[in-house]
């Protein structure tokens, strides 16, 4: 298990906004003891992309709160504060897939912070989302967890195309550093 002050420790931002965004992040652990919880304004999230490496896919889910279609992950549960463990057991329970696992390994890939719309009781707040990559053997088992929250698998340039979240290009352009040349 590693908290998110860990995985920081040794974490190198890539460029000026994410080096912002992880300064934020830090200033969050240093006022708060407990960074998880929905009731801070800012708090931490864990998420994944999930790819299929042997065909270079990616795989996305419609976030109807969001309007958008982004990767899996959310909230830790009370007591969780392992971002990697988190981002698997959103993926697992948003995708249906048992066989996720890091990918290449379970190195941070990407520290962001996105700004979350109010809904209901909830009001606009901001996620410090860790990233990781998650793989799978076996992408015809997925099953959406909602109606309302379909998945689609997409090559990278599909995907690229397909949100219209700069944060979530940047992610796939990491993962394409990593992805084998696809014809």
């Amino acid at each position: 298990m590693t908290s998110i002050q860990e995985l920081l420790e040794t974490y190198q931002p890539d460029g000026e906004a994410e080096a912002a965004d992880v300064a934020r992040v830090r200033a969050l652990l240093e006022r708060s003891p407990d960074p998880y919880p929905r009731t801070l304004p800012l708090h931490v999230t864990g998420s994944a992309l999930i790819v299929h490496p042997d065909s270079g896919r990616v795989l996305l889910r419609w976030h109807p709160r969001q309007q958008a279609w982004l990767q899996v992950g959310g909230h830790g549960d009370p007591g969780e504060n392992d971002p990697l463990a988190i981002a698997r057991r959103e993926a697992a329970e948003e995708t249906g897939l048992a066989d996720l696992a890091p990918w290449p390994d379970p190195q941070l890939r990407h520290v962001v912070i996105v700004s979350v719309p109010a809904a209901g009781a909830d009001p606009a707040h901001e996620h410090a989302d860790a990233r990781f990559f998650l793989a799978t053997r076996m992408p015809d088992a997925v099953v959406p967890e909602a109606p309302d929250a379909p998945l689609r698998w997409l090559t990278l340039a599909e995907a690229r195309d397909l949100t219209t979240e700069p944060n979530l290009r940047e992610t796939l352009s990491r993962a394409e550093r990593l992805l084998p040349d696809r014809p």
